[in-house]
């Protein structure tokens, strides 16, 4: 009995992780997914939970700070003292021998402290929000490269499925084409060139579909790794190449104008400006004079013998208040040598805001423009479909009417399969330019 209970709980586990890991995705289904699982998007979550642990941390530093001391002291030999021994009744100019204290003591003791005035503590207050705001563009950031990278990962997968298709059914197609033709040339209206122009371009094409299923495992794969899954967990896709290129055909996005600073890579840097003020900040601070006070309190027990846990031992208390003023005078230049370093430092970065500035700027009209062109290119391939349909469909019957030669066919064939992958390949270029641009000027829209 115990062995069938260890097996249902175990088969309930399973179970329980297996629904946890999905089956079934849309396009905007798996971006959500990714931005929960994905192993970057996670780390980058962990980072602004460091940054709001670390700026707590840095707000305890001048708050009240209480602790406690116990100290255990057993002389195994002590020290001896000599005095006069006139003061003991003695000759004048003779010494003698006495030993100060008992042979054990105890203290136990409570400080708090409190810190007041200190220049580098406000700049640190103010250095926790630059940082944690750091945390949240960085991710941001990740959230838009993660979310790119689901795009361009679905989309493969995609284009492999539909390249396999349209594989199998021109494999199909040109099995049935050379049986045919193979029967004519055994009735002697034939050539057997004919025959041999199909069968290498029925070898290529079973050639390109061997290594396009391979290449679709990887993509699955690939796109597993992206959403943070096992990467040989099966996976299907909801969504087709055909409806997701054309859901990103609408160019409203190249009415986006060229605000930089609505850019993450903008505000990381401007972040990094914000920092290095900061840091400038807090080398003159160090100028500036740090005053803290003190309480403290505790008991002493003297004996000796080892007495200190009894009831009836007599413990002797005490108390002290101070204040601690620290006041920087000189520092052979110390101070002003890193004040100027931390200068320099700023204005590298406000350099480095402007050339971002500038990159961001072509960038984004790089974005635009390539997005543009796959979107006209799309149109432009879908045409030349239509037509390398037609034209292999006329050459397919002029060769089997007699009147069109194999290399004819061939040639027709062959400008279709290749139009074909190109259509394929640019819906997968008007999706990836779309993402491209929305990662660039931080737009994502939905699927």
């Amino acid at each position: 009995m115990k062995h069938y209970l260890k097996f249902f709980v175990l088969l309930f586990f399973n179970y329980c992780l297996a629904q946890e890991t999905p089956t079934s995705l849309s396009l905007q289904e798996a971006i959500d997914y990714a931005l929960e699982n994905n192993r970057q998007a996670k780390n980058a979550s962990r980072d602004i939970e460091v940054a709001e642990k670390q700026k707590w941390e840095t707000i305890a530093t001048g708050l009240p700070q209480l602790n406690a001391n116990i100290n255990y002291q057993n002389f195994l030999k002590q020290q001896v003292s000599v005095v006069p021994a006139e003061f003991f009744g003695g000759d004048p100019g003779e010494f003698a021998e006495v030993i100060f204290g008992t042979q054990q003591n105890a203290t136990a003791t409570a400080t708090l402290n409190q810190l007041i005035f200190d220049g580098s503590y406000i700049v640190g207050l103010q250095s926790t929000k630059v940082f944690l705001e750091i945390s949240k563009n960085a991710k941001a950031k990740t959230d838009l490269e993660v979310r790119e990278s689901v795009i361009n990962a679905y989309g493969n997968v995609l284009v492999s499925e539909e390249g396999v298709e349209i594989l199998e059914r021109n494999i199909a197609v040109l099995k049935d084409n050379l049986n045919e033709t193979t029967k004519i040339y055994e009735n002697g209206l034939e050539e057997l060139e004919s025959v041999e122009q199909l069968q290498i371009t029925l070898s290529n094409l079973e050639s390109d579909y061997d290594n396009l299923k391979r290449l679709e495992v990887i993509a699955y794969q690939m796109l597993n790794i992206t959403l943070g899954i096992d990467y040989k967990s099966p996976l299907e896709l909801t969504d087709t190449l055909e409806s997701l290129a054309f859901q990103n055909l609408a160019t409203e996005s190249l009415e986006i104008e060229n605000d930089v600073t609505n850019t993450l890579d903008y505000q990381i840097a401007e972040n990094d400006k914000d920092s290095k003020e900061l840091l400038v900040k807090l080398e003159q601070s160090k100028a500036l004079p740090t005053l803290s006070a003190f309480l403290n309190g505790g008991y002493n027990s003297f004996s000796n013998d080892f007495v200190f846990l009894d009831n009836n031992n007599q413990w002797f208390g005490f108390s002290l208040f101070g204040l601690n003023l620290d006041i920087p005078i000189f520092s052979s230049g110390m101070r002003g040598a890193a004040t100027q370093r931390a200068k320099i430092n700023l204005e590298k970065a406000k350099d480095d805001l402007t050339e971002v500035e500038q990159l961001l700027k072509l960038q984004i009209a790089t974005a635009k423009s390539n997005y543009q062109f796959a979107t006209e290119d799309y149109y432009n391939k879908k045409r030349n479909l239509e037509l390398a349909e037609r034209i292999a469909q006329k050459n397919e019957t002029k060769f089997f009417e007699g009147i069109g030669s194999s290399f004819e066919l061939r040639q027709a064939q062959t400008q279709l399969y290749s139009a074909q992958q190109q259509i394929l390949q640019t819906m997968l270029d008007v999706i990836n330019a779309k993402a491209e641009l929305e990662t660039i000027t931080n737009t994502p829209t939905n699927y």
